[in-house]
């Protein structure tokens, strides 16, 4: 179960969750491809140069050595490089890339820097980063289309002087872009003879059924109609990440909103207000766990997949499985819980909370590359970037170990053809260590596109259909999502580096804080909430804005 789970979170553990897939190519070689039809394999590689290039990549180290990696051999091959690596421990590879950085002594190539856009924005203006516009629009054919197809990462990735400095590892889960999700028990939706709520009036009268009605039918006033957890233990697992969305737009994160372009701030207005009372009256009358404000993971897997009755009848979080099995087929309660829509609150505001699938720049050439260095560098980059590139890199070079072409009838989360498979792999050795991908390392393609060619179980409630479960909850929330929210990859000013950090981090510190007080009554709504907006003056909340509005007007 905890191997299955690894591999359902693995992209939430770097920024995402990865959806269940891959595939493609002839048994054993390396170099196989996956012969699908659309691949779009790197076509310049037929003009690779004479004599090796030698090029130095900076990347974390691994378990097995970088150098005998099965995909490190195929890219080495195909474009007649030899990668020399320069490793840093994983939980040190920012430290040790600032070092190298100040040193003088850096390589040519960084192909995993955690780079954030102010990194990108301070290194191209000392010229160690350099310009990659030319190169990707000569050499990189596969990234080129995607930023053709895909508008928003183009923008994300171009820095305030038009210039391309870095490449992301661009991930679209599509059930993390809409993962501030509440579920509900339909179970004891049926036995207190109620729907599923589509208002948040509706919520407290399904709520309140739960506690008075014993709707788990043992004669005890045992049951805990709403249950959640901090964010920082399950993913959106703080109840005003769902519930907040029916008054205000609530972020989770900077608590901005954008409207025309303009950046405001949702956390002192009068909407917010209004949704903390909301919250309060549920807290107030017994209708959320008190422990939601401090139990961790464990604590929530406890409470759904307790013995006996079953206590819990609804629970905000990105993933059911926070709450309950949904691994074992054995196991039946998961089956009865349901996923709520964005609930339409007393003004009519009916949001869903969202993200996009970008985050730090991993690759990026320094000016120590020479012309032929950088064209070998883009190259291994945009291959990734590929059908074909990105399947091998992300899953392994040999068809039957890693991953498999789909048979006949296997379907992706959507109902339609799939490409690969992860069915009938022969049993993995939790013990060895592969070394046939890169996998969670450098730039490639993980689009909706390449995760949607993936085979995944047609039934829901089976434990394999776990994807298609998700899937098709998230398809709930996507016409609820606001027409303008922060991007991801604003341009922080250099400048303004050290303010933001700080103004960002005292100010969401301040919000919760004081959110926690208002809901467990703590602070009174109606004579401390004044109190609490003029606070944010003394945390300057409005140069907290104008960072964030000069970040995304990229000037």
């Amino acid at each position: 179960m905890k191997r299955t789970l690894w591999v359902s979170l693995m992209i939430l553990l770097v920024g995402s969750i990865a959806l269940a897939a891959c595939a493609g190519g002839d048994k054993g070689n390396p170099g196989a491809s996956p012969s699908a039809e659309g691949s779009s394999a790197d076509p310049s590689a037929n003009s690779k140069p004479a004599k090796p290039v030698d090029v130095s990549f900076f990347a974390p180290q691994g378990k097995a050595p970088l150098e005998d990696n099965d995909y490190t051999k195929l890219v080495e091959q195909k474009f007649n490089v030899k990668i020399k690596w320069d490793l840093a421990p994983a939980d040190a590879l920012v430290d040790r890339r600032q070092l190298l950085l100040a040193s003088g002594d850096y390589p040519e190539v960084f192909l995993e820097g955690k780079f954030t856009t102010t990194d990108i924005l301070t290194y191209s203006k000392q010229g160690v980063l350099i310009p990659l516009n030319r190169l990707i629009d000569q050499y990189a054919p596969n990234l080129k289309a995607l930023m053709e197809k895909k508008p928003y990462l183009k923008t994300a990735m171009t820095a305030p002087d038009g210039n391309i400095y870095g490449i992301p590892r661009f991930n679209e889960c599509y059930h993390c872009q809409y993962s501030q999700k509440y579920w509900i028990n339909q179970e004891w939706l049926d036995r207190v003879g109620l729907s599923v709520p589509t208002t948040t009036d509706e919520l407290y009268a399904v709520l309140k059924a739960f506690k008075t009605q014993d709707p788990n039918g043992n004669g005890k006033a045992d049951e805990i109609p709403l249950t959640g957890a901090p964010n920082k233990s399950v993913w959106n697992g703080n109840i005003d990440a769902f519930l907040m969305n029916s008054f205000i737009y609530n972020d989770n994160d900077k608590y901005l909103t954008v409207n025309g372009g303009t950046v405001d701030f949702a956390a002192d207005k009068p909407e917010w207000r209004e949704g903390l009372a909301y919250i309060h009256r549920l807290y107030k009358e017994g209708l959320v766990d008190k422990a939601a404000f401090t139990q961790n993971d464990q604590a929530v897997g406890q409470l759904g997949n307790r013995e006996g009755d079953e206590i819990v009848g609804s629970i905000t979080t990105a993933l059911l499985s926070y709450l309950v099995n949904v691994w074992d087929d054995n196991v039946i309660r998961h089956k009865h819980w349901v996923i709520v829509p964005p609930l339409k609150g007393p003004n009519g505001v009916q949001l869903a909370g969202t993200s996009q699938g970008l985050g730090e720049f991993a690759f990026a050439i320094t000016k120590k590359a020479s012309e032929a260095q950088q064209i070998a560098a883009i190259r291994i980059a945009d291959y990734a970037f590929s059908e074909e590139g990105a399947l091998l890199s992300e899953y392994g070079t040999h068809e039957g170990v890693g991953w498999n072409k789909a048979q006949a009838g296997e379907k992706n989360i959507w109902g339609e053809p799939a490409k690969f498979s992860f069915e009938n792999l022969p049993p993995q050795d939790e013990n060895a260590i592969r070394n046939d991908s890169w996998s969670l390392l450098g730039p490639k393609d993980m689009s909706k596109e390449f995760r949607d060619s993936f085979a995944s179980a047609q039934d829901p409630l089976s434990s394999k259909g776990y994807e298609t479960r998700l899937a098709l909850a998230t398809k709930t929330y996507e016409p609820y999502a606001p027409k303008e929210f922060y991007p991801a990859g604003a341009y922080i000013r250099p400048e303004d580096t050290d303010a933001a950090a700080q103004l960002t981090t005292s100010i969401k510190e301040y919000v919760q804080s004081n959110m926690a007080q208002f809901i467990l009554g703590n602070k009174d709504i109606e004579k401390d909430w004044d109190a609490y907006v003029k606070g944010f003056d003394g945390l300057n909340l409005k140069k907290y804005i104008e960072i964030y509005q000069a970040a995304i007007e990229k000037n």
